[in-house]
Order: C-alpha cells, then sequence, then structure tokens
C-alpha cells in the first residue's frame, strides 16, 4: 500500500541538498511531486517512485 502523501507535508529523505537540509514540504501530489527545500528553498520536480523509495520521514501539518 503506498504511503499516502499530501501537500503541506515535510518529508525527510535520505540525501541531504547541498544546503545541508534533509527536509522537504511537499507542494504537488502527482505522478511527480514539487518540493520545496526547507533550508533554502529551492524547489525541484521529482518522480513519485524516487520520493517514495527515499522518504525517512513523513509528518503531517500541525
Amino acid at each position: 500500500m503506498p504511503i499516502p502523501y499530501e501537500i503541506g507535508d515535510i518529508v525527510r529523505l535520505k540525501k541531504q541538498h547541498p544546503c545541508g537540509s534533509s527536509e522537504w514540504e511537499v507542494l504537488r501530489v502527482g505522478a511527480d511531486f514539487r518540493l520545496k527545500c526547507l533550508g533554502c528553498g529551492h524547489q525541484i520536480m521529482i518522480a513519485r517512485k524516487l520520493v517514495e523509495k527515499s522518504t525517512r520521514e513523513i509528518r503531517k501539518p500541525g
């Protein structure tokens, strides 16, 4: 069963972003995800499969 990702979730990935942060905010969910780095604000589009494979932790907002 796939993990239910939702917009606004904070996702911690295995690899760090070059800025040093490994936490990302989910901005878009679908076949591709749009993630925003919580360290520097950089946004990326990444395939759902890669996000599901490299997720360590999901925090719900609030």
